[in-house]
This record gives structure tokens, sequence and C-alpha cells, in this order.
């Protein structure tokens, strides 16, 4: 059972029936198991800098993820890190745009239905855009896959990553998947993260905090020590859920409506009285 109410009417099994997340990312049910199934990997495969090939995907994260953006009538999404994700992501968003693009067109959201996801690898870029084309056909233009350069920086002295020429955009879901440890250029004081014992430290959540709108959720999948680095410099009311079975991080920021817009936005999306209903999450 989830830690989070985020998935409290999630069957896994019926939702990718629904849906067919599996045959967006190729998973053959037969020889993966059950939806939900948590793969298990060896101790170094996720920081092994001569990692060429794409990661196996989880299908539990992945059907998390469509029913994240299709319950919340997300249409917005900024995306760390490309590869499975991105195919589900923006094929969510093609379905909220399909149910949602009338209501939307009255609402304060300039880049409605769309995925903007950032990378520094150009060589998994391209490789996502050929993957795109062939899943999402039409659908594939709702995804914008951005080139942003990484490198070593510090916040509040602390050293991090941060990615450049980021997409200019106000996103209600923020999905960090990226980047890994080994790919940021530069170093703080001799130090970086590119060291199999260390771990991704991404900050650019942190530059962009006081422009998210109240009601914006980030998930993280697992990075762990990222998610607690975000957790103690996130200075807004954010709601903190780590669930250690799902291996993700999910902060919600549950703030009052900045004004009419935003609270439009809100009852549409999450609906009236989301704010009264969900302030006992704060901690």
């Amino acid at each position: 059972m989830s830690k989070t109410h985020l998935f409290n009417n999630l069957n896994y099994e019926t939702y990718n029936t629904q849906h067919g997340i599996n045959k967006i990312v190729d998973i053959d049910l037969k020889e993966y198991g059950d939806v939900d199934t948590k793969l298990r990997r060896p101790t170094y495969y996720s920081v092994d800098p001569t990692h060429q090939d794409p990661y196996t995907p989880d299908l539990d994260d992945l059907v998390r993820l469509h029913y994240l953006v299709k319950t919340r009538k997300v249409t917005t999404v900024l995306e760390f890190g490309i590869g499975k994700s991105t195919l589900v992501l923006a094929s969510a968003l093609a379905q909220n745009k399909i149910d949602h693009s009338e209501k939307v067109s009255h609402l304060r959201r300039s880049n409605p239905f769309e995925l903007h996801s950032i990378e520094n690898n150009i060589g998994w870029i391209e490789h996502t855009k050929n993957n795109i084309k062939d899943k999402l056909g039409d659908s594939s233009q709702l995804v914008n896959l951005h080139y942003c350069s990484l490198e070593i920086g510090d916040f509040n002295g602390r050293m991090c990553s941060y990615y450049h020429n980021m997409p200019n955009i106000c996103p209600d879901l923020i999905y960090l998947d990226g980047p890994d440890q080994f790919s940021a250029g530069g170093s703080l004081r001799g130090l970086g993260t590119n060291h199999p014992d260390r771990m991704p430290m991404a900050a650019d959540i942190l530059t962009i905090e006081h422009f998210l709108c109240p009601g914006t959720l980030i998930v993280l999948d697992g990075r762990t020590a990222n998610a607690r680095f975000l957790k103690c410099n996130l200075q807004r009311n954010w709601s903190h859920c780590h669930d250690s079975e799902l291996d993700q991080h999910f902060f919600e920021l549950i703030e009052e409506p900045l004004g009419p817009y935003n609270s439009d936005h809100i009852d549409f999306a999450l609906g009236k009285g989301w704010y009264e209903n969900s302030k006992h999450l704060l901690k």
C-alpha cells in the first residue's frame, strides 16, 4: 500500500490495461510479471559510467506517472532526464488534451499540453526523438526536447549541479529523473559528483521555486539524497512524502491560490476546496 494519498484509487493492472502503458514502452507482460513488480538490479547498475544502454524501465513507476498526469489534469510537464518516461508523460498529456482542451483554453496556461524534457546527452535526445515519432504519431508534437549543458555549481556554498538554458515555462508537474552523477562539467574547489559512491544533486528546482504556483507537484524517482537536499532548501509550504516501497519522493506545493487565475486552475485540476483539504499534509 502506498504511503501517499496520491494513489489511493490506483489499481495498477486495470489502469495499465486501460491505457496500454506497457505497449508504449515495449514491455512484454509475460516476461515482466506483475505490473506493480519492483525490479532488482545489480549493485552498480545505475552508477556505472560506462553503461550506454537505456535503463530497464519499472512499469509501476510509469503507470503512476501516467496516472498523476491524468488524475491531476496536468497541462504542462517539466522533465529532467529523458527516456521511457518521456513517452508515457506525452501519452497522458495527449489524452488530457482530448479531454480538457476547451476548459483549459479559458485558463491562464500559456504552454497547454506540452512536455518539456531536459537532457545533457545529445545521443539520448536523438534516440528518444526516434522513439517518440514511432510510438506517439501526431502526439509527438506535444514533446519538446531540450539539450541543456550541465555544470557543477553551488547553492549557498553546497555543491550541486545546474542545467543551462532551461525552458522558460511554468509547469504544474515536475519529474526529476536526471541528471546522472557523471556528466556535469567543472568542479567546486576540485570536487564533483563523478564518483560511484556519490550521487546526483540537482538544484535547478530551487532556482525556480518562487515562480511555481500552488498545486505544483514534484516527483523524484529514487534520488533520496537529492530529495533531502531539496527538502532542506525549499522555502515555501511543500508537503513531502518519501514512499520507500515505491522508491519515490513527492513534493506538493500547498498554499492558498496566488489570485483568481491560479484559483481557477486549481479548481479545474485539483477540485474546489483543495487547499483546505490538503493543509493537513503539511508538517
